[in-house]
């Protein structure tokens, strides 16, 4: 599934309406995403930030509503905008995965993706963590513009408790 049908029914939403009226200069700052291969819940949210107020506002779309919710942003970077021109789908993201875990032999089967799309330095990057059948995380970045993967760490959960 593409990004753009998830944009275009926020941007026909009345929630999205009202608050574009009342934030004119916020704008498209991350889409955060959790696919679940498991329990088949997924969850979808984009992600705006307001440069006057200072305030992230996330919309959570599903099926029947899209829910406003503003907070204060997290950290003291500000948040770049994201063109809507998105090229990784979000049903290919399963396949890059699994294909980089092959590379790398990981044999475990993948759960669930927790992905979020953001500009760095530019760079429309998606963060991966995934979570597989033992527990384990991975963790990837991919480059949206020509899906090569920037970075691939496996990490044991159990390994990560150990050590706290």
């Amino acid at each position: 599934m593409k990004i753009q049908p998830y944009m275009d029914k926020l941007s026909s939403s009345q929630e999205f309406r009202n608050f574009k009226s009342k934030n004119p200069k916020s704008y498209f700052s991350a889409g955060f995403f959790v696919l679940d291969f498991e329990e088949n819940n997924s969850l979808h949210q984009i992600d705006y930030y307001n440069p006057e107020n200072k305030k992230m506002a996330t919309f959570a779309i599903d099926e029947e509503k899209i829910e406003l919710k503003e907070s204060e942003a997290s950290n003291a970077l500000t948040p770049r905008e994201i063109n809507i021109q998105i090229n990784l789908d979000l049903d290919s993201l399963k396949g890059l995965v699994e294909d980089e875990m092959k590379n790398h032999m990981v044999t475990h089967k993948l759960h669930k993706i927790i992905a979020i799309l953001q500009n760095l330095d530019g760079k429309l990057i998606w963060n991966l963590n995934c979570i597989t059948s033992d527990m384990g995380i991975i963790k990837m970045h991919v480059s949206d513009s020509d899906h090569s993967v920037l970075k691939f760490e496996a990490v044991n959960l159990f390994d990560v408790v150990h050590k706290l």
